[in-house]
């Protein structure tokens, strides 16, 4: 019988010691930095020369289309007025 106390005693501290969880450490969290509202403001006036961008893109490609056109015109009056072989 105190073979079997023994034993049941051992098993039981065993069991204790492997059941025991280890504490992990706290690791405190990075700070935060918001940078959003310093670049809000920055962005209002990107905008603004994508703005003007597009509009003196725009008006290139108006240019062009009526060089075109006008090129074409000469073209056609050459054409015409040049003589029949």
């Amino acid at each position: 019988m105190k073979k079997s106390l023994l034993i049941i005693s051992l098993l039981a501290v065993a069991l204790a010691a492997c059941s025991k969880k280890e504490e992990t450490p706290v690791v405190a969290p990075a700070p935060v930095v918001e940078t959003a509202p310093v670049a809000a403001p920055a962005a209002a006036p990107a905008a603004d020369a994508a703005a003007q961008a597009s509009m003196a893109a725009s008006s290139a490609a108006d240019a062009a289309a009526a060089a075109s056109t006008a090129a074409s015109a000469a073209a056609s009056a050459a054409a015409a007025a040049a003589p029949a072989k």
